[in-house]
């Protein structure tokens, strides 16, 4: 073979390995590309997933339930207002609240906790038949507004509809209650021993920080 063969024949091969490169190295990235996309869609797509199935505390995980919206004139910008505290500059009443009225719900049972705290119970009430409760609306014997003893705490309310009344509300009042979902999920058993008595739940949630 000639000399001047040679050489064309290797600029052949050359020209050929430099644009066969190129290609493969695309290939690869939008290969790369695919697989990264379809892994944040997967991961996005169990994040939404979780937020879901997810309730305040996990108070109601274990129930086929669904929420309500609950409203109060005394909780401006997720601060509760001081005068439902039970402060030297507050008057210890409970908050107004209104809600609309669920079918099928015989009554409702209002629970106020500061989950800062155990779950301190500051409000419990039972056999509730209105749907619009006037700030003070609670008795004494119901109610004491949150104190901290220093710092934000959080304090939560849990409006629970229920198909039929119950005789006793349980959870110890102006205590801490660590096991305070057990005292929600009781609220679900019916007279004959069933469950399904819980049709759904409002909540709201705020704070209050010592000294405001």
């Amino acid at each position: 073979m000639q000399p001047n063969n040679i050489i064309l024949k290797l600029k052949k091969n050359i020209c050929l390995t430099l644009l066969i490169i190129p290609s493969l190295f695309l290939t690869a990235c939008s290969n790369q590309n695919n697989i990264t996309e379809d892994n944040t869609k997967d991961s996005m797509e169990v994040v939404i997933e979780k937020e879901t199935n997810t309730t305040p505390q996990g108070l109601f995980d274990d129930l086929d339930i669904t929420s309500f919206q609950v409203s109060s004139e005394d909780l401006q910008n997720g601060v509760w207002d001081t005068i439902i505290t039970n402060t030297e500059n507050g008057s210890n009443v409970s908050p107004q609240l209104t809600w609309d009225a669920i079918p099928d719900a015989a009554c409702y049972v209002i629970y106020m906790t500061d989950i800062t705290a155990y779950n301190w119970i500051h409000w419990k009430s039972n056999n509730i038949t209105d749907t619009t409760l006037p700030q003070g609306w609670a008795p004494r014997l119901d109610y004491i507004g949150p104190y901290p003893p220093g710092g934000t705490h959080t304090y939560e309310i849990y409006v629970i509809a229920l198909k039929e009344p119950v005789e006793r509300v349980q959870g110890a009042h102006n205590s801490d209650n660590p096991r305070f979902k057990e005292c929600v999920l009781a609220l679900d058993e019916t007279a004959d021993g069933g469950g399904g008595n819980i049709l759904a739940y409002g909540y709201l949630s705020g704070t209050y920080t010592k000294g405001d």
